[in-house]
């Protein structure tokens, strides 16, 4: 006689135990937490990882497709209670005595106007981050032609962070039916309190027809962002450019070196404790990377039917692909194609080109594709296997393989 049924179980059609999908998943899920968990060991201050509160509460209903069960990424005061399995020690680095004190240099009190997220689960602004004037904005917004009307936006690029926003923003950008606006309005982050008029005027003016978007790659790491936007708009559609996140921690590394020479080393900063291995995922730069985390309050609010994710990766290799799923996702004809990319070899990125004219193609600034130091291989080598669970989860929740890891092992 089978046994009876666990209270809440919910088995298979005829089958006596969990599907291998849920198997696998549960797998991802203790494998994450037993990362994050020895994370976070010995750091509670100000800069400690903290989850949102929302993540305490159920994802929307239908909104992980082969995610873990609701609830189950909990907040670090919940999993220091988990035991942790130490990882195998690495060599010994003359950097590691310096990495506490060295660390604090992105890590110290933050002055009020520094943060981006509440006292809930602040984020630290980088240095190299500059807030947007209201001049710049009022700018922006009145370089648009003097007919239609300013409306709020109807889509928003939310992140990531060097994931390729820029590129992404300017590429749909030559679309006739979108309008958007240049600079970074921060709004949900950073300038809520100035109220949804203030939103709308420095947004474009724009016809009927046409889409309004902004780009504010912060808002995906910003607690309170996916609420005050499901307030403004629920129907939102929102495009998430994620990259390899051991690559985009160290390309957010490269921006603040450029304008911060003076800053401790990348391997000194990725570290607690370098002779044990442990990653400070506290510094904001391995942080953003743990995707998982942010998007799982993000889908409190909207259901993964509302968010695309475009791979920064494939945004270089093949622009017009995916800018083909970027316009179909927006309901938009298919305008921008590979006729609007010409890709320049010195920089390693695509460029912006007008098929009907002759002109040279317009390629982004000087402060993309910059050169990234060298980074130390077994320190990148502690960083994939740190991400991996949780790049694991991310593919789960979001239906996405995006090969980071295939990527690796052929490097």
């Amino acid at each position: 006689m089978a046994p009876p049924a666990q209270p809440g179980a919910q088995g298979g059609r005829g089958s006596k135990g969990p599907p291998a999908r849920k198997l696998l998943c549960m797998c991802s899920l203790s494998l994450c937490l037993t990362y994050l968990c020895y994370s976070l060991m010995g750091g509670t201050g100000p800069g400690a990882l903290r989850s949102p509160a929302g993540l305490r509460g159920s994802p929307a209903p239908g909104a992980l497709r082969g995610s873990p069960a609701p609830g189950a990424l909990r907040s670090p005061a919940a999993l220091r209670g988990s035991p942790a399995t130490p990882a195998p020690p690495t060599r010994a680095s003359n950097a590691s005595s310096p990495a506490v004190s060295a660390a604090g240099w992105l890590r110290t009190a933050l002055a009020p106007g520094e943060v981006i997220a509440a006292q809930s689960g602040a984020f630290e602004r980088d240095p190299q981050e500059s807030s947007t004037t209201d001049e710049e904005l009022s700018r922006a917004g009145s370089t648009t032609p003097d007919y239609g009307e300013k409306r709020l936006p109807q889509a928003l690029i939310i992140g990531v962070k060097k994931g390729g926003t820029r590129a992404l923003l300017e590429a749909i950008r030559a679309h006739p039916d979108v309008r958007a606006v240049g600079t970074e309005p921060h709004f949900f982050d950073r300038n809520y309190e100035k109220g949804l008029e203030w939103y709308r005027n420095v947004m474009p003016k724009t016809l009927d027809g046409q889409i309004t978007m902004e780009k504010t790659p912060s808002y995906f790491v910003t607690n309170e962002a996916p609420k005050r936007i499901h307030s403004m708009a629920k129907d939102t559609k929102l495009i998430v450019v994620v990259r390899n996140p051991v690559t985009r921690a160290i390309s957010d590394y490269t921006q603040t070196l450029s304008k911060k020479p003076e800053i401790p080393t990348f391997e000194i900063l990725a570290f607690k404790n370098r002779t044990l291995g442990l990653i400070d995922a506290s510094w904001s730069a391995i942080r953003i990377g743990i995707y998982a985390l942010h998007l799982e309050n993000w889908l409190q609010y909207f259901p993964l039917s509302q968010i695309l994710f475009v791979s920064g990766e494939r945004l270089i290799i093949d622009p017009a692909g995916e800018m083909a799923k970027v316009q179909d996702f927006l309901g938009l004809k298919r305008i921008v194609t590979e006729k609007h990319f010409y890709f320049n070899k010195t920089k390693g990125f695509p460029c912006l080109k007008k098929p009907e004219d002759s002109s040279a193609p317009r390629c982004l600034g000087k402060s993309k594709g910059r050169t990234h130091p060298q980074i130390d291989p077994d320190v990148i080598h502690r960083l994939r296997k740190f991400y991996k669970p949780f790049n694991v989860m991310f593919y789960q929740m979001t239906g996405q393989d995006f090969q980071w890891e295939q990527e690796e092992s052929e490097k």
